[in-house]
């Protein structure tokens, strides 16, 4: 069933409340977010996608093909890695980090592309397009289309397409036509407006494989559930590890797919309450309105094809957004995560641009693991949230993406190479702000952490 509101705004219904377990819950409304707001000429196949997702998931061919290539393509299940080094800077927190960034092409995002990539097949459909901001979905989407021999378009913002070099060059190399998208503010919101627009113009050949749990039905739904994957794996692994479940969970939320993907296995625990935690972007900081904290900063609203909240001004127009991070760059978020923000089940926390560097730097540093830039600002929230947890508790944090795609970013910021334009007065901890000299000696223990200092 279409929305819509020729009058007076977004037919929407009144908020519910669940009555089933939280996992349950499949759209197309989570309480009062979510629907379809989209032109009529793209509802058949929003309806054809839809029942072909439905069949599939029942299907114990389709499901044994995904698994499949889970496996044997992707490299799953990830692995779940201690960091005892990195949790000293967290108040002896520890802390487990879901390595999704040891998946093929680098990401979480290949779960979720196998799985759309398997249905465009049995939709008879021949191209893909897809959306991406720091690179990795698109990177992602170029390479299953081509395993599935797939024609490929991929739509980046134009400053993304600067920022992100590398994967660009990557999904070139892959077969896919990559479009800089110049209008508006050159960013991921761009770029899917300029996918939505050529999935309208070309729908009988082309399936638009988007990259979130953004978007309208199905796309919330089906794109967790190709990510549930994430959660089930690190549930279980973390039960076997421990022999209990984490008191905190943490992922980095832009549109919200690897966070939705990891909390859906943690929804109905709640006795003891295992915590959810989203990170978004606070960019140069909530009171400067230069941020993506749609969350922490946004109101309720309509964008591509979804009501969640989103980052506006007064007349409902979409205010330019802000991030280190090219994939946290985005002015909305997915509408279950709006759900479990205004129901208390999920907490949402913003985290600026320097802290959120200071712990891309810190996890390399102690474990040799270089985050993306996105994940950095879960590594961020994992050690704010482990001082205030303190000794004793466990912190399951989601690393969605590995930090390749993000050396330019981080050599800039940390003055590495000349850059005029580089950033001032950043950091986490003490000291001089941004300063990679005091994040080693923190790394190595050779300053007191903020943790220790407090207690002094």
């Amino acid at each position: 069933m279409t929305d819509t509101a020729p009058q007076g705004g977004p037919v929407l219904p009144e908020l519910t409340r669940p009555t089933t377990p939280l996992r349950g819950v499949t759209g197309p409304y989570f309480g009062d977010f979510g629907g379809r707001f989209l032109p009529e000429a793209l509802v058949p196949a929003l309806d054809e996608l839809t029942e072909v997702y439905e069949k599939a998931l029942v299907d114990p061919e389709f499901l044994a093909e995904y698994r499949r290539l889970c496996a044997e393509y992707t490299g799953r299940p990830s692995l779940l890695s201690e960091a005892p080094r990195f949790s000293r800077l967290a108040g002896g927190a520890r802390i487990l980090l879901k390595r999704e960034d040891l998946n093929h092409t680098g990401s979480h995002k290949i779960n979720n592309v196998l799985g759309q990539a398997l249905l465009t097949r049995r939709m008879g459909k021949t191209r893909v397009i897809a959306e991406t901001g720091a690179g990795q979905h698109g990177v992602a989407t170029a390479t299953a289309a081509a395993l599935f021999g797939l024609e490929c378009t991929i739509y980046m913002g134009e400053e993304d397409t600067e920022r992100q070099a590398l994967n660009v060059a990557r999904m070139r190399l892959l077969g896919a036509d990559v479009v800089a998208v110049s209008q508006g503010a050159r960013t991921l919101k761009d770029a899917i407006n300029e996918a939505f627009r050529d999935w309208v113009a070309n729908v009988e050949t082309t399936h638009y494989l988007l990259g979130t749990v953004a978007g309208p039905h199905p796309f919330p739904t089906m794109v967790r559930d190709f990510h549930r994957i994430i959660g089930e794996e690190a549930r279980s692994q973390v039960l076997e590890r421990t022999g209990a479940l984490p008191d905190a969970v943490v992922a980095c939320v832009g549109g919200g797919s690897n966070a939705m993907g990891i909390f859906h296995a943690f929804l109905d625990d709640t006795d003891p309450l295992v915590r959810l935690v989203g990170c978004e972007a606070g960019g140069d900081g909530i009171a400067t309105g230069r941020h993506s904290a749609t969350l922490t900063g946004g109101t309720p609203g309509v964008l591509h094809g979804a009501r969640s909240f989103v980052m506006q001004d007064e007349d409902g127009q979409t205010i330019p957004s802000h991030s280190v991070s090219a994939g946290l760059d985005y002015p909305s978020v997915g509408p279950e995560h709006a759900w479990l923000a205004a129901t208390g089940r999920a907490e949402y926390r913003a985290i600026d641009d320097g802290p959120a560097m200071d712990a891309f730097a810190l996890l390399s540093m102690t474990e040799g693991i270089m985050p993306a830039v996105e994940s950095a600002h879960a590594l961020a929230g994992a050690l704010e949230l482990g001082r205030e947890l303190g000794e004793g508790s466990t912190i399951l944090v989601s690393l969605s993406g590995r930090g390749d795609k993000d050396v330019d970013t981080a050599s800039r910021w940390f003055g590495l190479v000349d850059d005029q334009d580089r950033p001032a007065e950043q950091g986490t901890f003490p000291g001089v702000p941004g300063d990679l000299e005091h994040l080693r000696e923190l790394a190595r223990g050779t300053l007191d952490t903020p943790a220790q200092e407090a207690t002094r």
